[in-house]
């Protein structure tokens, strides 16, 4: 397959990049978008980048909520996301924790989502970016071999406090910030 085929993509934590950190969020009346948010996924995509949300869902695991839930809180955001003329490529989710479902593949800091989403998509990792609010995500961008964003949304202002050996490409101060700026 030649490299002229192969797409960029932006993979999205989502709590605490897209919408406001809830710590578990449970609820779909929770989900709330962090402003600007909309506006930044407009304008990646009219970059010409696949939209990818990665997203640890431990809570499953936990029995916090439900797969049903988790479903329903996506197909909100996707809902509004849609009112706003923003498809989302697809979401991709870990339910798993090990402390409760051992070991998994997928639970960033692994990479095992971001690179079913390569194989899915035809991605190119080094043209495409993890964006998060937390070296977790900046480590899963780091091991499959993409630009590393941190933004201070979300957990993002604690974890800046934290960085010594795992350090992002960028920092901004969210999601609209690096949209408008890379």
């Amino acid at each position: 397959m030649s490299m002229t085929n192969k797409k960029r993509a932006i993979f999205l934590d989502r709590d605490g990049v897209i919408n406001k950190e809830v710590n578990h969020l449970s609820n779909p009346a929770q989900f709330e978008f962090i402003p600007g948010s909309i506006e930044a996924l407009k304008i990646l995509k009219q970059k010409g980048f696949l939209l990818i949300v990665i997203t640890n869902q431990a809570g499953i695991a936990r029995s916090l909520f439900s797969e049903e839930i988790l479903n329903q809180i996506h197909n909100k955001m996707r809902r509004i996301l849609n009112q706003n003329d923003i498809i989302l490529d697809d979401i991709f989710y870990c339910p798993h924790h090990p402390d409760f479902t051992g070991e998994c593949n997928c639970r960033k800091p692994k990479p095992g989502m971001i690179l079913k989403a390569q194989r899915e998509y035809n991605i190119d990792l080094q043209t495409s970016y993890m964006v998060g609010d937390t070296l977790s995500d900046i480590e899963t961008g780091i091991a499959a071999n993409c630009k590393t964003v941190l933004v201070l949304t979300g957990y993002g202002l604690e974890e800046r406090k934290k960085m010594i050996s795992i350090k992002p490409d960028y920092v901004f101060e969210n999601l609209l910030e690096f949209a408008k700026n890379f």
